[in-house]
């Protein structure tokens, strides 16, 4: 089985900083792609960032400038460093990722359970 598992998520007031990690655990091959995901209550969930397995990344507008994805092959780790944080950054915030398990196989996705993120005025 292949978990992800998020954390990072909290408290801040608007201008602060968060640090969100995405970990995924079990037998994995290879990861490619990782996004991250929000959704505020009564709205869709919408995608924030995204790396490539090469570390080409991409952002929604809103946050571009702002946010910051990274990862870290060797632990199996993507981050979204969050700065400037805005009162409508509040969102539950979720890891998404294409893992292939075994090589013969085409990648799966997997989400993470999702971590909460409060942005105070």
């Amino acid at each position: 089985q292949v978990q992800l598992v998020e954390s990072g998520g909290g408290l801040v007031q608007a201008g602060g900083s968060l640090r969100l990690s995405c970990v995924a655990s079990g037998s994995i091959f290879s990861i490619r792609a990782v996004g991250w995901y929000r959704q505020a209550p009564g709205k869709q969930r919408e995608l924030v960032a995204t790396i490539t397995s090469g570390g080409s990344t991409n952002y929604a507008d809103s946050v571009k400038g702002r946010f910051t994805i990274s990862r870290d092959n060797a632990k199996n780790t993507v981050y979204l460093q969050m700065n400037s944080l805005k009162p409508e950054d509040t969102a539950v915030y979720y890891c998404n990722a294409e893992i292939k398990v075994v090589l013969a196989l085409p990648p799966k996705s997997y989400w993470g359970q999702g971590t909460q993120v409060i942005v105070s005025s």
